[in-house]
C-alpha cells in the first residue's frame, strides 16, 4: 500500500502530522509491512501557516500511482481551490482507491470533483465553502462515503488516522497504536451512507 501525503503552502501542520503519526505506525509497528509513503507537493519546499518548512522530494507526481491520498487543511486551501494547475494535479487521483482529507482539505477534494453526490465534513467554519461542492455536509468528526473519508477540524486528524489504521489493520492493531501514542481519546462516531 502506497500513500501520498499532499502538502501545500499555508498547510496546518497538526492536520498533517496528527494523521501521519498514526497511519505510518502501521509500518513501523509491523502491521502492514509493504506500507510506503511520499510527501507530495507542487514545489520542493512548503511552508506551513506557522513557520515550519517541509522539504518535499515528490514534486507533482502522478497521484494515480497511489492507493491512498491524504489532504490536510489550512488557510492555503482557500486559495488553491481557485488554482486550476493545482486542482488538475489533484484530479490525477481520480482512480485512487481511498481519498482522505481532514479540515479544509475537503475543499480540495471538492474542487477536484470528488465530492459530487457524496457526504462530507470539514472544519465547522468552512461549511459554507464546502457547500459549493456537496449538498450533503455532515457536522460530524469523521464521514465516510464509499472511498471518500473526510474529517472535521484540526485535531480530528489524530482520530482520523486511527480510524484508517482500524480500517486497514483491525481493532487490535489500532488499540496497540493508540497505546503506543499514549492517546486515550480515540472514539469514532463515523457517518456512512
Amino acid at each position: 500500500m502506497k500513500i501520498a501525503f499532499i502538502l501545500f503552502e499555508q498547510v496546518t501542520s497538526l492536520d498533517f502530522v496528527g494523521f501521519y503519526d498514526g497511519i505510518t505506525r502501521l509500518k513501523t509497528m509491523g502491521f502492514i509491512e509493504d506500507l510506503s509513503w511520499d510527501l507530495c507537493a507542487f514545489s520542493e519546499q512548503v511552508n506551513d501557516d506557522r513557520g515550519i518548512t517541509y522539504n518535499v522530494h515528490n514534486v507533482r507526481p502522478d497521484l494515480s500511482a497511489y492507493d491512498l491520498i491524504f489532504i490536510p487543511g489550512g488557510m492555503g486551501t482557500r486559495t488553491l481551490i481557485h488554482v486550476p494547475e493545482f486542482i488538475d494535479w489533484i484530479k490525477t487521483a481520480k482512480e485512487v482507491p481511498y481519498k482522505v482529507s481532514v479540515c479544509t482539505g475537503s475543499l480540495l477534494l471538492g474542487a477536484a470533483g470528488f465530492l459530487e453526490g457524496k457526504k462530507a465534513t470539514t472544519h465547522p467554519s468552512a461549511s459554507a465553502l464546502l457547500s459549493l461542492y456537496t449538498e450533503q455536509i455532515k457536522n460530524e468528526r469523521i464521514v465516510r462515503d464509499g472511498n471518500i473519508i473526510t474529517g472535521g477540524g484540526v485535531a480530528t486528524s489524530v482520530d482520523l488516522g486511527l480510524y484508517i489504521c482500524e480500517l486497514f489493520a483491525g481493532k487490535e492493531a489500532v488499540m496497540r497504536i493508540q497505546k503506543q501514542m499514549d492517546y486515550p481519546y480515540y472514539s469514532v462516531g463515523v457517518v456512512t451512507p
